[in-house]
């Protein structure tokens, strides 16, 4: 902090403008992405009542966790986020482990017809089947209603396989594949021995795309999952946001105070839920933050 206020109190006088614009514009930017946050933090935590009398902004009034408790008694939303969890470990290892090994091969100029591969991949983002084909493509092979509906269709995804192969292409040296061909390593022992402890960057940020993906999948799981058991937490969400099935505020015979708190009360379950599905999010970032702005910005450059 110190180095950043001694060169912009240094610098040229349109250096210390653009510096006083850029920060000004950061700071909008913050409480722009804060504020939505705090409001749901404190609508989670507040009275009912006061919640439904629309007096709850960014800070909490009278404090209650009755949204949770709530929540936590439904067996089925339990459930449903520890299907997403399972979703989103297994999927994301899936997803990296294909990239990875298919990003690797890519980046070996050595590869027989690579130029065509490639194409053949970056095709796939242009042009598609479409939804009814891949439903059906997906009914075909039996998945529906099944565990590996929701991971196998979406294993690799093209655009996060070019960023790899970049990455993999611009910050390992060709001497090393040289130097572990001499002491008699095949590229399968140079990929897990020496690509992959060196490429902890972009596999960071492969392992946040794909959790964020996975985490929040709902339009999949509403086509190809009937069954309740296997349904992931975003479905339920949409229960409670979008349907109010957990509890019907229409009642219309009730007191206006009645209304109110159970108005307030399905809000503090809507945060509450918001609060829960960002939580795995939340603790996730804190452990690849290092790798990931380093891993974005070197595989940022596609050739």
């Amino acid at each position: 902090m110190k180095n950043i206020k001694k060169a912009i109190l240094s610098g040229k006088k349109s250096d210390r403008t653009f510096y006083f614009v850029n920060g000004l514009l950061l700071i909008l930017f913050t409480i722009v992405c804060v504020y939505p946050i705090l409001c749901i933090i404190s609508q989670a935590i507040s009275d009912p009542l006061q919640v439904g009398l629309g007096l709850v902004t960014f800070y909490p009034r009278g404090f209650s966790l009755q949204g949770f408790q709530y929540v936590l008694k439904d067996k089925w939303l339990i459930h449903g986020f520890l299907m997403s969890v399972l979703y989103t470990v297994v999927g994301t290892v899936i997803n990296v482990a294909i990239t990875y090994i298919t990003a690797f091969s890519l980046s070996r100029r050595e590869l027989p017809c690579r130029g065509f591969i490639q194409l053949f991949f970056a095709f796939t983002m242009w042009f598609s089947g479409g939804i009814i084909p891949e439903y059906l493509l997906v009914r075909n092979l039996g998945m529906i209603d099944t565990f590996w509906s929701l991971i196998l269709p979406g294993a690799m995804s093209v655009w996060n396989m070019i960023v790899c192969r970049t990455f993999l292409q611009n910050s390992i040296p060709e001497e090393l594949f040289d130097a572990a061909k001499v002491d008699g390593a095949g590229y399968l022992r140079y990929m897990l021995e020496i690509t992959v402890p060196l490429s902890k960057a972009i596999i960071a940020v492969l392992v946040l795309w794909y959790a964020i993906g996975h985490w929040n999948a709902y339009f999949n799981a509403l086509i190809y999952i009937t069954k309740k058991p296997l349904k992931p937490f975003s479905l339920y969400l949409r229960d409670y946001l979008v349907m109010n099935s957990s509890m019907d505020i229409a009642d219309l015979s009730a007191g206006e105070d009645v209304r109110k708190d159970l108005q307030g009360m399905t809000e503090l379950m809507k945060n509450s839920l918001i609060l829960l599905s960002c939580l795995p999010l939340w603790i996730l970032y804190p452990f690849i933050r290092k790798y990931l702005v380093q891993g974005v910005m070197i595989g940022s450059v596609k050739g």
